[in-house]
């Protein structure tokens, strides 16, 4: 198992390598730049042009992808044109936000999720089913962005039980519980809306796997055994309904870690989605290029994790 691992990260490496020239490539070729009209329209086109000089803008393409790339092999990715600060402190503020929002996602996600799938699938056709669908139905069917707005509205501003915005209290004195809880009460309502709008996929999957397993050989033989129901349903069916939810698990967790610009848009988190949106508009190359290669990374490690997950879930299927 551990040498297929080794196999597929080194496998990365290559494609870590091609993902940074499009991600350099695709960014040199957006308009404008990131001095022209964003702190001064009335800017010096002389002052803007030595800006280019001084940081080499104006070298050859290639030029710049060598020494962007060795910079970024020794882990600087740079200055932020627009926050002139490292690229990596910025990009490091705002990841222990996103981390966090994602944690708490996950845990409220798939504590939602696994149950009512559970509960879907054991139910076939009953009203628990029934009622469970509808549910899938009316969260699938309504875009999550007017769903987001809708709760931020409704519990932030009308009802007043959530902040509206940012990742901590302006007026948190400096104890260590209430810092905590600041925390925790800024992303209780993003993160608990992101979790009810993400829990269809989890719950058909599951519910599904269940309503077919029900049915196979290695069932029906395990009931004419005598083993009993509850054996049946926790070591056979359900067991092997998880596979498809193990299998997306990875890319769940990384892609929330990547951050979710409509979410942190929405409800003006501080975290990676959000850096990432103000990164284009504001043409913050630095911080536009390292954010796009970490949310690579991440997918690369997610397809790892689910295919480690999977073979712990289902040993049949374990890599050797």
């Amino acid at each position: 198992m551990w040498k297929t691992v080794l196999r597929r990260i080194l496998i990365m490496i290559p494609q870590l390598i091609v993902l940074s020239l499009l991600v350099f490539v695709l960014a040199k070729m957006m308009p404008g730049d990131p001095f022209s009209g964003q702190i001064n329209p009335n800017q010096d086109p002389k002052t803007i042009a030595h800006l280019k000089q001084e940081l080499g803008l104006n070298d050859a393409p290639w030029i710049q992808y060598c020494r962007w790339l060795g910079n970024v092999m020794h882990g600087d990715f740079g200055t932020s044109y627009i926050q002139h600060v490292a690229v990596t402190s910025l990009i490091w503020d705002r990841a222990v936000n996103t981390f966090w929002l994602s944690i708490v996602t996950v845990i409220l996600s798939y504590s939602i999720s696994i149950p009512l799938g559970i509960i879907a699938g054991h139910h076939q056709d009953e009203w628990q089913d029934q009622s469970i669908q509808i549910f899938n139905y009316i969260t699938f069917a309504i875009p999550g962005f007017v769903s987001l707005i809708l709760g931020l509205w409704l519990f932030g501003f009308t009802l007043g039980w959530f902040p509206i915005a940012g990742s901590v209290g302006t007026d948190c004195d400096s104890s260590i519980f209430a810092y905590i809880w600041s925390r925790f009460y800024h992303l209780i309502l993003p993160a608990m809306l992101c979790a009810i709008l993400s829990t269809t996929g989890t719950v058909q999957y599951l519910r599904t796997g269940i309503v077919d397993n029900k049915v196979e050989d290695y069932v029906r033989t395990a009931r004419s055994k005598g083993v009993p129901e509850k054996v049946v349903f926790n070591k056979h069916i359900l067991r092997n309904s998880l596979l498809p939810i193990a299998a997306f698990m990875g890319n769940t967790i990384t892609g929330l870690l990547a951050g979710s610009v409509i979410l942190e848009t929405i409800f003006s988190y501080p975290g990676m989605g959000k850096l990432f949106l103000d990164s284009i508009s504001q043409r913050d190359y630095t911080t536009l290029t390292a954010l796009i290669l970490l949310f690579g990374v991440l997918t690369l490690v997610g397809n790892l994790l689910s295919d480690i997950i999977m073979s712990i879930v289902d040993p049949r299927i374990r890599i050797k």
